[in-house]
């Protein structure tokens, strides 16, 4: 399982995005991409979630995906809990106990019933984050997914991402800016359209 991607480019009309990147994320590694922004990354990760097809390249994975995009997509009318529910029905799951344990290392379980046009920005961020990964994929897609936490809940999602790669997940998390990169087992850079090795305290 995992992601493979080859030679891959990608560009809007004659800007250019993508030119020739190639990436393999394998199970069991907590990954990042850095870059400025309009670098490419959320371009790059909805090439790798399937979600847009590249101008050129292959793309290779397995198993199931979880995607977190940088923009949260909730609807504002419906209780945290509601989300939960719709997201249970639309992966079929027999029971929520996962997304509720996500939401318990994540501390917002007190927020179920509130209505998500209420909650805070770094709150709406948490219950993204539960929703892309309630269903346990094997492959985590995270576009800029702390933005909006406080400390506390910035450590719990790092707990949480080391978490998953030690019970054999491909997490990849995408960033504007290279924070925390000791707890990364690979890190690259996006630039000019291609991907560079960085470095990674875990990798090293």
């Amino acid at each position: 399982m995992g992601v493979e991607i080859r030679d891959v480019h990608h560009a809007y009309r004659r800007r250019v995005v993508l030119r020739g990147v190639d990436l393999r994320l394998r199970p069991g590694t907590l990954c990042g991409i850095v870059g400025e922004n309009g670098a490419g990354k959320s371009t790059l990760l909805k090439i790798l979630a399937g979600e847009l097809r590249p101008v050129r390249g292959s793309v290779r994975h397995g198993g199931r995906f979880g995607y977190c995009p940088q923009h949260v997509v909730l609807n504002d009318a419906l209780t945290v809990q509601q989300h939960v529910t719709y997201f249970q029905t639309a992966y079929r799951l027999t029971d929520v106990r996962y997304a509720e344990e996500i939401m318990d290392v994540l501390g917002f379980t007190e927020y179920a019933d509130e209505r998500a046009g209420v909650l805070s920005g770094g709150t709406r961020q948490k219950l993204n984050v539960t929703l892309a990964l309630m269903h346990d994929p094997q492959v985590l897609l995270l576009d800029e997914p702390y933005q909006g936490f406080d400390w506390d809940t910035y450590q719990r999602f790092w707990d949480l991402a080391a978490r998953l790669r030690d019970a054999g997940r491909s997490v990849l998390i995408v960033s504007h800016l290279a924070y925390d990169t000791e707890r990364l087992d690979e890190l690259w850079r996006l630039k000019s359209g291609m991907l560079r090795t960085g470095e990674a305290g875990a990798a090293a």
